[in-house]
Order: C-alpha cells, then structure tokens, then sequence
C-alpha cells in the first residue's frame, strides 16, 4: 500500500492546527496566578526557578500556576502578577 507524502503532510497540518487551537482557547479560560504555589508546585520558570516543578519555597512570590479565570482574585494573597519574594 502506498501512501502519498503530500495526504500525510496534510493531516499533520490540521492536526497541528487543531491542537494550538485547543491551547488557544484552554488558555483563554485560564490565569496565571502567583504566590499560592506549595514548593516544588509551580507550572513555569521563574526568575529563581529553572522550570516546572522547581520552585523552592511555598508562597514563592513568582510562581504561579494556572487556575481558571476568576478564581486568583478569590484567593487570599494570590495575584495575577508576579510578587516580590
């Protein structure tokens, strides 16, 4: 059976396509939200931290994690920008 490179290429684009489009709109329901990370619980790197999972203390005023929109500003001490300390 043949396949053709073209139909291939093709369908890895869509699939592509599909996928930033779910990221897009999975984003867009979500925030950022900072200082209210246990250590070691962070989604992203921060200034102190290298990556994901490598934050080093609980309530790290630059981590954050993500939670659904509205929720940070529900959170006692949390905010969707980042904290000294």
């Amino acid at each position: 059976m043949s396949t053709n490179p073209l139909k291939i290429a093709s369908a890895v684009a869509v699939a592509l396509g599909l996928s930033a489009g779910v990221v897009a709109a999975q984003d867009a329901k979500q925030e950022k939200c900072y200082g209210i990370v246990k250590a070691g619980k962070n989604d992203c790197q921060t200034a102190s931290s290298s990556c994901a999972g490598t934050s080093k203390k609980d309530a790290q005023g630059d981590a954050w994690i993500y939670v659904p929109a509205g929720t940070c500003a529900k959170i006692v001490g949390a905010s969707t920008a980042p904290k000294k300390g």
